[in-house]
């Protein structure tokens, strides 16, 4: 009976695991990658054989160090971001850089080629547009003309070539003192009317200037303008007043063209008036000036008028032997004093006259005031001059110029004698280059 009872026994035996802590236990186990960090180590610890097959254990990885914060590994991720990307960001400079020097590189090679194209252009335009410069006894002059002196006016050797293949044009060399070579200059581009200023000294001599400053001892109305005119008439042996049709003038191809002398009186007109016409009676007496004998206009090689402050009343005054005439006011011409016996010119400045130009143009009203004013002088046998017309910009200057002569006006007055006189004005500026030449 005891025997059948110890026979029913069951021994149950459970198995426990137990966590290797002595040290002759063996280390947990390091893994490490190609470039040996540590990656960590499984250790295990010690459950039960219920915990195992229930799941409620699982292994834990762990790093070398400990586990690390939420915020490290982001300061970690966002280290290794910045670094990957200042990288690309290098790359991609580099290759930009490189685009862009090859960029300009191309595009300086175009600018060189486009550069040479526009010079070989200009040059060739102006080769063929540039007027050919006549040579005369006239340039000659010019050429080697110098300053007078105490030994008075420039001389030279007279040519008989003097005004070869030179045509008179009706143009006005406003201000001509101020060129290089006065009168010669003028007469060599063909223009036939020339302006001097002049001053009274005390010694009663007239100087030439634009102010009394500007003016010195040796620049004369005598050394610049009457004996180099003096000196001409005399070697060209020309025709005087008294012969209706000139065989001999200034010019060879127009014989009966009037040297017109514009003497613009910068002071008082009364204490000048009487020296001017001292210093003209030689011409007077040879003949060669223009003069009215109470009947008619009788035309010589040089015809003086006097502008600015000559006193109009004076002009009038000698009514049998005129021979300095008046520059009228064109803007008045209409008014009865101002006739074909006393007076030369009709002469305004362009903005009084018709106002200023907007956007360098003349509208169709100041047109018609132009007009108007031209055909009332030229009703009267006067010349119309409108004097401060714009000279820039060119293309404005040259509008006007065509303009003024479309309407017909009596003289031209210009600055720029090379560009008024021998150039044609539509290629004064061609591809933004001012081609006309200034003198």
């Amino acid at each position: 009976m005891d025997q059948e009872k110890k026979s029913e026994i069951v021994v149950s035996v459970r198995p426990v695991y137990f966590r290797m802590d002595s040290a002759d236990s063996q280390p947990p186990k390091k893994f490490r990658d190609d470039s040996d960090d540590e990656t960590g180590s499984q250790i295990s610890s010690a459950v039960s054989l219920e915990e195992l097959e229930s799941g409620r254990s699982t292994p834990k990885w762990y790093r070398r160090g400990g586990t690390r914060s939420f915020a490290q590994r982001w300061a970690g991720l966002r280290s290794s971001c910045a670094c990957n990307s200042t990288a690309s960001k290098r790359t991609r400079g580099k290759k930009w850089c490189r685009w862009i020097a090859m960029g300009f590189a191309v595009l300086g090679i175009f600018g060189v080629i486009a550069g040479v194209i526009y010079v070989s252009f200009v040059g060739t335009l102006i080769a063929r547009l540039s007027p050919p410069t006549p040579y005369s006894g006239l340039e000659h002059i010019v050429s080697t003309w110098k300053e007078p002196d105490s030994n008075g006016a420039f001389k030279y050797e007279w040519r008989d070539d003097f005004s070869r293949d030179i045509v008179p044009k009706n143009c006005h060399s406003h201000n001509d003192y101020w060129r290089r070579v006065p009168v010669y200059q003028a007469l060599a581009a063909g223009c036939s009317s020339i302006e001097a200023d002049v001053w009274l000294t005390d010694d009663k001599d007239l100087r030439v200037g634009h102010s009394w400053k500007s003016t010195t001892q040796y620049r004369t109305l005598h050394s610049l303008y009457l004996d180099p005119l003096a000196t001409i008439f005399e070697n060209r042996n020309v025709s005087t007043a008294s012969t209706s049709d000139k065989e001999i003038g200034v010019f060879d191809s127009d014989p009966n063209t009037s040297i017109i002398l514009l003497i613009d009186m910068k002071v008082d007109g009364h204490g000048i008036w009487p020296v001017l016409q001292a210093q003209l009676q030689s011409f007077r007496d040879k003949n060669w000036l223009t003069y009215f004998d109470g009947k008619a206009i009788h035309k010589g090689p040089l015809t003086v008028v006097g502008s600015g402050r000559t006193p109009f009343e004076l002009v009038q005054q000698n009514s049998t032997d005129r021979f300095i005439f008046y520059d009228a006011p064109l803007r008045s011409i209409s008014e009865p004093q101002y006739t074909f016996f006393n007076s030369y010119y009709a002469s305004a400045n362009l903005k009084a006259a018709v106002g200023g130009l907007w956007l360098g143009k003349l509208y169709p009203k100041q047109i018609e005031s132009m007009k108007q004013q031209i055909a009332a002088a030229r009703a009267k046998g006067l010349k119309s001059r409108y004097w401060d017309t714009p000279a820039w910009p060119i293309s404005t200057r040259d509008s006007v110029w065509a303009k003024l002569m479309e309407l017909g006006v009596g003289v031209l007055n210009v600055d720029d004698l090379a560009s008024a006189t021998r150039w044609n004005w539509d290629f004064c500026v061609v591809a933004g280059i001012k081609l006309c030449g200034r003198s």
